[in-house]
């Protein structure tokens, strides 16, 4: 079994950082959408693609490297 980055979240759909790796994405992630806004303002077109592919990137990245995504609403073992 591969090493997970990110794992399904607990309640609703979607990840969640699992290991140091998943976690330098998530913060990668941030500082650069930081990055984009603060280098260009919302009203130039730049700024949405920018943010756009960052999230594409992001998505693919833990699609890639994390558990397949389904709706979840707590622990399936706990009754």
């Amino acid at each position: 079994m591969k090493k997970l980055w990110f794992k399904n979240k607990r309640y609703g759909w979607g990840w969640s950082p699992a290991s140091w790796e998943g976690w330098l994405v998530t913060a990668i992630f941030i500082l650069l959408a930081v990055g984009v806004g603060l280098i260009y303002s919302p009203e130039s077109g730049f700024f949405f693609v920018a943010l756009t592919v960052l999230v594409g990137a992001l998505i693919f990245i833990c699609y890639a490297t994390g558990e397949t995504p389904e709706w979840r609403w707590g622990d399936k073992d706990k009754k």
